[in-house]
């Protein structure tokens, strides 16, 4: 069974997150959320606090097969700047894994340095943060080798879904994307 790692940190895009979560458990992947800082951390745009049963610090990166990063603000900043992030995106990079991110996280992918000759997507205006070469502005997914970015919340369901894709494959994703009514994916 595959296994995604998704932290979640103070700030964090609900939508992303929990389209993300949902999406992926719906497939059969074991995901694990953990917190950056802490075990209770709160969204960017409802307040909602989210309880999660581990931290960051608590997990072991060679248990997964992938990371996935919500966007928002600030949490993109906090994920961007965690060493403790970069670590497990080097990690899980260097071993060939999977790493995704959504919205403003892929700052965090480029702070880690894999965004480096990648082809990308992320919040319109982050490019700034993520880097103007191999960014892509008018897809709602773009995968490049090991690397999966999202524009945003609204794009949410369709990076979950392309992630599916990758570690279930594609009956999976098929059937996924048409019980969930995604035909614009």
């Amino acid at each position: 069974m595959a296994k995604v790692l998704v932290p979640l940190a103070d700030g964090f895009e609900e939508i992303e997150a929990m389209a993300i979560i949902d999406v992926l458990n719906r497939a059969g992947i074991d995901v694990t959320v953990a917190g950056l800082g802490g075990t209770e951390i709160e969204g960017a745009n409802s307040k909602l606090k989210v309880k999660v049963p581990v931290t960051l610090d608590e997990v072991n990166a060679g248990d997964f097969d992938m990371m996935v990063l919500p966007g928002g603000l600030p949490g993109a900043e906090h994920l961007a700047n965690s060493e403790r992030v970069k670590e497990i995106i080097r990690e899980l990079d260097a071993e060939g894994k999977m790493v995704g991110a959504i919205c403003a996280a892929p700052w965090a992918l480029k702070e880690a340095g894999v965004l480096e000759g990648k082809k990308h997507t992320n919040y319109p205006g982050f490019e700034e943060k993520t880097g103007i070469e191999g960014y892509i502005p008018d897809q709602k997914v773009v995968v490049d080798g090991n690397v999966i970015t999202s524009r945003g919340p609204g794009t949410a369901i369709c990076f979950a879904l392309e992630i599916v894709r990758k570690l279930k494959g594609e009956d999976t994703y098929s059937q996924l994307k048409a019980g969930l009514l995604a035909d614009y994916c």
